[in-house]
């Protein structure tokens, strides 16, 4: 198992700068990360760095809340896509989700699929706020919607990923989409364990610590 195929390279900080940016993207360009996760603002600075290389570049939509409307998601993804970007990582509507607008929810994901065609999207549920029956709930909404990916957390939440999480998402989506593992992962065992579980992707800022 090589954890570097596993890993986006994460700068998700509300101050992250140029010279921040541009050193992820090296980064992971020279330890061969599969690809990095940057806030939308950061897409063009990303995708020039990452030029020529294998790396693909994930940005984030309706960060870290979800709670921004589908147009504006819609508007966010697009130009994402338009200046590089090959996968989206959106933050679900987790109020409309709790208010049981279930169809709502689906209708957003759904859209923004459409809308980004072959592109990846990767959908984050952020399990800190759900209790284990709205995380499958969560899971099958995303899968039924057609996203690549349910992904845990933002790394903004309570607390981040956690194995129960992963293990109540698997037994919905049975393989059917892919799981992305984020938030709290530091180190090179707890990554495997994920990886054990299922995990296709693990997001995390310590992927150089990770890998070493």
């Amino acid at each position: 198992m090589k954890l570097n195929e596993y890993i986006d390279h994460t700068l998700l900080k509300p101050t992250a700068t140029v010279e921040e940016i541009k050193k992820l993207c090296e980064e992971a360009i020279e330890h061969e990360f599969y690809a990095v996760c940057v806030n939308s603002s950061r897409v063009e600075l990303a995708a020039k760095t990452l030029k020529g290389s294998r790396v693909k570049l994930a940005a984030t939509i309706g960060f870290p809340l979800g709670a921004s409307s589908l147009e504006s998601k819609m508007v966010e993804a697009d130009a994402a896509i338009a200046q590089g970007a090959s996968e989206i990582d959106m933050v679900m509507n987790l109020g409309l989700f709790k208010d049981g607008e279930h169809k709502a929810v689906l209708t957003e994901i759904a859209t923004i699929k459409t809308a980004i065609g072959n592109n990846l999207l990767k959908v984050i549920i952020e399990t800190c706020y759900l209790n284990e029956e709205e995380i499958a709930g969560a899971s099958e909404l995303v899968m039924k919607a057609g996203a690549d990916y349910v992904k845990t957390s933002t790394g903004f939440g309570t607390r981040g990923a956690s194995l129960k999480d992963v293990e109540i998402m698997k037994k919905v989506v049975k393989g059917k989409i892919k799981i992305k593992a984020s938030g709290g992962i530091r180190d090179a065992a707890t990554a495997r364990e994920y990886i054990d579980l299922g995990v296709s992707r693990i997001g995390t800022s310590s992927g150089i610590k990770i890998i070493s």
